[in-house]
C-alpha cells in the first residue's frame, strides 16, 4: 500500500540515523526534501540512489498536491527535512494534512529531534514543556511573543539563530527575569557545546556560531521575591525613572 512516510534524519552525527529510516529511504518510490544537494550528501553516506524532488516553504502547496498525487498513483513518497523530525519547525505538516483529508496512510519513523535532545540535556523540568520554534527577528515582535509566554509555568524551548542570539538572551532577560537556562550549541557535532546557569551569566560565555536551542525555565521556576522585583522593574521602567526617583516621589518631604 503507497504512503507517505515521515522520516526522521540526523542533526549533525551520521550515526543517530536509525535502520527503521535507512530501510525506508531504500524503499521508498521518490524522496521529497528541503534541499536536494544535502539530501543527496546523507543517501551517498549510506549508498542510497532515490530520484529526488524539492519541498520547502517556498514551494509546499504546490509540491503537496504533486505529492499527493504520487501516493495516489501507487507510489511511496519519504518525506525529509534537512536535518531532525519533519514538520517541526520544518515544512511538512501541509502535505500531511493533505494526505489525512485524502484519506491516504501516512507512516511515521520518529528519531532525532533538537529540541528534544536540548531538554534531555538541560536539567530543567520536563514533566511539562513547550516548543515555542523560532522566536520572530524583529525585536518588538520578539518582545510581544515572549510576554505570551512569560506566564507559563512549565519548561520553554527555542531555536535561534547564531547572529540573533545575544538579542534574545537580552530580550528573555528583560521580559522573563533572570531564569535558569541551558543554551545549546551544534548539538551531536563535533562543537557541541552547553551552557548552564541565569541568564546574565550565561550571555558572556555565548559564542555566536552554529545552531542554538535555548531552554528556559518556566514560571513556577520563579520565587515570590524575584516576581516582586521584575514587577517593579518593569513599573520602574514604563514610568521611565529610577527607584530613587519612586521612593522620593512617593516618601520624601
Amino acid at each position: 500500500m503507497s504512503a507517505l512516510i515521515l522520516v526522521a534524519t540526523p542533526i549533525g552525527n551520521l550515526g543517530d540515523i536509525s535502520s527503521r529510516a535507512l530501510e525506508s529511504l531504500r524503499n521508498a518510490d521518490v524522496i521529497a526534501c528541503e534541499d536536494t544537494r544535502r539530501t543527496l550528501k546523507l543517501l551517498s553516506h549510506f549508498g542510497i540512489q532515490k530520484p529526488l524532488i524539492s519541498y520547502h516553504e517556498f514551494n509546499e502547496q504546490e509540491k503537496s498536491h504533486e505529492i499527493v498525487g504520487m501516493i495516489e498513483s501507487g507510489k511511496n513518497v519519504a518525506l525529509v527535512s534537512d536535518a531532525g523530525t519533519p514538520s517541526i519547525s520544518d515544512p511538512g505538516y501541509r502535505v500531511v494534512r493533505l494526505c489525512r483529508e485524502r484519506g491516504l496512510e501516512v507512516i511515521v519513523i520518529p528519531g532525532p529531534n533538537a529540541a528534544i535532545a536540548a531538554l534531555s540535556a538541560s536539567g530543567l523540568p520536563s514533566d511539562q514543556f513547550m516548543f515555542a520554534g523560532f522566536l520572530p527577528p524583529r525585536q518588538s515582535a520578539r518582545k510581544e511573543y515572549l510576554e505570551s509566554l512569560r506566564a507559563f509555568t512549565g519548561t520553554l524551548i527555542f531555536y535561534e539563530a547564531p547572529h540573533r542570539i545575544l538579542s534574545a538572551i537580552d530580550d528573555m532577560h528583560e521580559v522573563f527575569g533572570d531564569r535558569e537556562t541551558c543554551i545549546c550549541r551544534e548539538l551531536t557535532k563535533i562543537h557541541e557545546e552547553y551552557l548552564f546557569g541565569k541568564l546574565s551569566e550565561v550571555k558572556e560565555r555565548i559564542k555566536e556560531l552554529g545552531e542554538f536551542v535555548i531552554v528556559i525555565a518556566g514560571a513556577r521556576g520563579e520565587t515570590q521575591t524575584e516576581k516582586q522585583e521584575w514587577t517593579r522593574e518593569r513599573v520602574l521602567k514604563t514610568l521611565g525613572i529610577s527607584r530613587n526617583e519612586l521612593y522620593d516621589l512617593f516618601f520624601k518631604k
